[in-house]
């Protein structure tokens, strides 16, 4: 996997790097490393919390992301006490991020970034399939998830 160059603090592009960010730009981040398990959710919670029928997920080593801009980190609303949060800009409502107690990487929405278009973005599974809109196709599981 080769990420998308991202720009440095001086504006240099560094392999390896994506950047990404809300959508007023108060809160900016950098992902290092390949994502990890990229998959689409169609829980009712990542419905309702999406506003749409699915929500595009990859996830990061926790010390691979870099919280920058102004707003720093996202704001965290616990969703599921003890279990989940989710990071949210406080200003413009984007969606960034989710924390789960039994997941070690942490979760970043893909559509946060700057560019989705790199491979390793593609979503491998579909979560909570059963609770899938009838009229969109799922994504097939290429990985064989234990989850939905």
């Amino acid at each position: 996997m080769n990420a998308t160059p991202a720009a440095d603090s001086q504006g240099v592009e560094t392999a390896g790097e994506r950047t990404g960010g809300c959508l007023c730009g108060r809160i900016r981040f950098i992902t290092r490393g390949p994502a990890v398990f990229p998959h689409t959710c169609s829980c009712p919670h990542c419905q309702k919390l999406g506003g749409g029928p699915m929500m595009w997920w990859a996830g990061f080593a926790p010390d691979d992301v870099i919280w920058t801009g102004q707003g720093r980190e996202p704001t965290w609303f616990e969703t599921f006490e003890g279990e989940a949060k989710r990071g949210f800009c406080p200003r413009c409502g984007t969606r960034l991020a989710a924390i789960d107690s039994d997941v070690p990487e942490l979760g970043i929405n893909v559509t946060a970034l700057d560019d989705t278009s790199d491979h390793d973005l593609i979503p491998v599974n579909q979560s909570f399939r059963s609770n899938a809109v009838h009229w969109l196709s799922q994504v097939p599981d290429a990985q064989n998830s234990p989850i939905g």
